[in-house]
This record gives structure tokens, sequence and C-alpha cells, in this order.
């Protein structure tokens, strides 16, 4: 009986530390500087039938201290029926937490990130399964329809402005799972394929794809196949985004490094004391933006001053630039939220757009 209860308890603790290792699996690393927006690139030709499209993202390299770029790719699925969930980053306890990507029946929680191609911030809408045979939206997809024959096209309208990589925290995208998405990464799935492990490697290896050497334009944004960085159809990062394109552009690392503030241009309303005042509060708020500038650029000055007399070692100083870079892209978010409320501000109600509808 002893024996049977020793089998037994070590049955138990063998199941206990399995399910404890699937759980760990879906997160790896937490840092607390935020990942870079997301790349503009376009998305290289499908490959062929059964190849499906995992977007491009941010992972970090702990022994270099910096993000890299893994470029999107198309993937042979590991089943018939199987789709890409998303890799993402999230804000949890005072750090960014990484969330790995899987493969399974059902599309789960990605953070609500609009990766572009399809993968919107809710579910994929750039193909389907159907009979075993996987159709692509040629809306969405890149595909030569004489070589691929299982196509449909289905017009999806989505807004493609936001291009914040992660989920949660200080700028981050406000997104909470659906009872539908954490079903599905409860459900049976698996984890990246060999070619994508060995994709992830090539990308970490390469120091072109480190954020501190490309400053959010990475020299490989996509590739035709897995591990493909050198090939015809390997596609750079672009500076401004495409119809499809879920990316932002090159991020400036130091307020010098915006472009100089534009002046708006003078209300009309057709009353004259009311543009008046307009103006002035435009010139007001810009006023007020140039400080902003200035103070954090002063703040960064700084800190690079104290790290030449401390002489940090390059990672030191790849994580500073790091920050800077988060910095940068959290005021400047925050200026145009700004001028964009005061325009909203300045519209006569009857001229004003409607709202915008919701990705679907």
């Amino acid at each position: 009986m002893r024996f049977v209860f020793l089998i037994r308890s070590l049955m138990l603790a063998c199941v206990l530390l399995a399910i404890s290792g699937a759980a760990s699996a879906q997160v790896r690393v937490a840092i607390t500087i935020a990942p870079p927006p997301l790349v503009v690139y376009e998305q290289p030709i499908c490959p062929g039938d059964g190849y499906l499209w995992t977007p491009g993202y941010w992972s970090y390299d702990y022994d270099v201290a910096d993000y890299f770029w893994i470029p999107g790719t198309w993937v042979m699925a590991p089943e018939v029926g199987f789709l890409w969930t998303p890799a993402y980053w999230g804000w949890d306890g005072g750090a960014f937490v990484f969330y790995d990507g899987y493969w399974g029946p059902e599309i789960g929680f990605y953070g609500g990130i609009n990766y572009g191609f399809g993968y919107f911030g809710r579910g994929y809408v750039g193909g389907r399964w159907d009979n075993g045979h996987f159709f692509y939206n040629t809306t969405i997809n890149h595909v030569d329809v004489n070589v691929i024959h299982n196509v449909y096209n289905t017009r999806v309208d989505v807004v493609t402005e936001n291009h914040v990589s992660f989920n949660g925290g200080n700028g981050g995208i406000n997104a909470r799972p659906t009872s539908e998405e954490e079903a599905a990464a409860h459900a049976r799935h698996v984890g990246p394929v060999a070619a994508q492990t060995e994709h992830i490697n090539s990308a970490r290896s390469d120091p072109q794809q480190r954020f501190s050497m490309n400053h959010g334009a990475p020299a490989v944004a996509a590739t035709p196949k897995p591990g493909a960085f050198k090939e015809s159809g390997a596609v750079r990062a672009q500076n401004e985004g495409g119809a499809n394109g879920g990316g932002a552009r090159p991020t400036a690392v130091h307020p010098k490094d915006l472009p100089a503030m534009e002046h708006p241009a003078a209300p009309n309303t057709g009353d004259p004391k009311l543009d008046k005042k307009y103006q002035q509060q435009q010139e007001k708020l810009q006023a007020k933006q140039q400080q902003d500038r200035d103070k954090l650029q002063q703040q960064q000055d700084k800190e690079h001053q104290q790290l030449a007399k401390q002489n940090a070692d390059d990672a030191r100083k790849q994580q500073v630039e790091q920050k800077h870079a988060q910095q940068t892209q959290q005021m400047q978010q925050r200026h145009q939220e700004q001028s964009q409320q005061l325009q909203q501000r300045q519209t006569p109600p009857a001229s004003r757009p409607a709202p915008a509808g919701r990705p679907h």
C-alpha cells in the first residue's frame, strides 16, 4: 500500500509540475521599459497554399538589454484547422510581461494589439479554414490568385492609427479578454513550431534588428518564410504605413529628434471674436507643448552627462536610450491627443464627424 501511495504521489507531483510549466510558458520575461511602437511594413507575397501569416512584434534580449524586432512571416500551420494567436506585451504588477503566441483551433487574446493584416485587436479576419483548406481574404493578404485559388474577397473597415505595441499601463491598449478568448487559451493548443523558433533566434542574433541600432526601423521587417532574412522577398521597414500595415513610424528617441512643431491653420468660424479666442488657445497649447519638449530634452541631456561621468557600459546606455524613447513617444502621443481635443472643441457641433466605428 505504501508503494502504491508513493507512486500516486509521484504521479500527482509530475502532473502539478506539468501544469505549472505550461502556465509559466505563457510568460517569459518581465521588464520595466515599454516596448517600442509596432513597425510599418508591406506584407510579402504568400509563398504557397497552407501558409498562415504571423505578424511581426518586439521581443527582448536580456543578454544585450535591448528589444529586437521579430519580422512578420508566413508559416505552415502545424495542423489543419489551427490558427495563430500572436504574442503580446502586457503591463502587470509594475512590469511589462511577455505572453507567447500559440497555435490552436480558435484565436485567443493578444492584448487588443492592432498588428494589421487581419489581426486588428480581436480575432483574425485574414482567412478561414474550410473543408481542410485555408482560404485567404485577398483584401487583407498579398496572395497570387494565379497560384492559390482558394481565396475570397471580403472588405474589412479598420481604423489603423493606433500603433501601440502593449496592453495596459501608461499609454497601453485598454482591452481585456472575452470569455471566448479565455476559453481558447485553456483549450488544446501548441506553441511556436520549430521554424518559428529558428526565426526568432535569427532575429535575436542580428544586431540590425535591435531597437538601439534601428530606432524602430529594422533592416528586415517581414520575410516570405521563417528565417529568410536575406532572400529577395524580405522587406524593410517603411516610414509611412500602408493600407494593411499594423506598424508605426521609426521612433524618435529624444525630443530634439522630433520634427519642428507646425503652426495650426487659423480658425475660420465666421465669428472674428471666436476665431481670435480659438487662435489664442492654439498658441497657448503650442507654447506649453514646446516647454514640455524642452524640459524633457534637458532632463535626458542631464542623464547622458551622468552616464558619461559614470563610464556606463553599453548595456546601461541602451537601457537609458530605451527609456528616453519611451518618454518621447508618450509625450508625443499626449500632445497629439491634446491637439485633437482642442480641435474638437473648436469645431462647430454640426460639422463634427461621426465617431469612428469599432473594427470588425
